[in-house]
């Protein structure tokens, strides 16, 4: 089956975008973190996202946020399954990847999680577009309110070019001067301190996402087309 067709069926089910990332890509993967460590037998990386309506980001309480990035994280997990069981149904092995949690790996010390798969990084290699300071993937028409999925293929597919336009101009550091908790430093988050307000309890047991400020204030939220 041809990429094409795979890609065709992928918007059919509500993807939003969508590109093959080839293996090699992944080659600074952190050991545990490869593709073929998830699954041996993957050739290549289908990675699709699903858009964020851009009007949360104004909400004054944090329950709509959280309860978008609930309901898109769901949803995208849900087209991955369906998708998965396509491929297999045409005959293509593959194992979907969750777009966020669980994962096992966890510095309890630092707060530091990480997922089997980076999305961002994976999303950047099959061309959905590129990483920005506040280490979210940046896409031309969506900007960064994208929730990212993906499908390791254990066939070799066509790979879709990485994308080439500028997401963040070497003098723009509002998202760094801007975070309230001060975990960003234009390439990575500290999640000692972001994790605080964007996994925040409350006292009901609540998993709260109570900061979005780098997301807010950045020029190119909801696509560099859109400024």
């Amino acid at each position: 089956m041809k990429k094409e067709q795979i890609k065709k069926v992928a918007f059919e089910l509500g993807a939003d975008l969508c590109g093959i990332a080839p293996l090699e890509r992944f080659a600074d993967a952190p050991k545990g973190f490869h593709p073929q460590d998830i699954y041996s037998k993957t050739k290549s990386v289908l990675v699709f996202a699903k858009r964020i309506p851009k009007e949360v980001l104004n909400a004054e309480s944090c329950i709509p946020y959280t309860h978008v990035n609930t309901i898109v994280t769901q949803d995208v997990d849900r087209l991955a399954f369906a998708l998965s069981l396509y491929l297999e149904d045409h005959g293509i092995d593959n194992v979907m990847v969750p777009s966020d949690d669980p994962f096992e790996y966890w510095d309890s010390q630092e707060s530091v999680g990480r997922a089997i798969l980076s999305m961002r990084h994976a999303g950047c290699y099959a061309g959905l577009g590129r990483l920005g300071k506040n280490t979210l993937l940046i896409n031309k028409k969506f900007g960064h309110l994208i929730q990212i999925g993906a499908i390791l293929i254990a066939s070799p597919l066509a790979p879709d070019p990485l994308a080439d336009y500028e997401v963040c101009p070497e003098t723009c550091s509002l998202c760094l001067q801007n975070c309230p908790v001060n975990a960003l430093d234009g390439t990575t988050v500290n999640q000692k301190k972001c994790r605080p307000l964007s996994n925040f309890k409350s006292e009901k047991g609540f998993i709260l996402k109570k900061c979005w400020e780098c997301r807010k204030i950045c020029p190119h939220s909801d696509g560099i087309s859109n400024q």
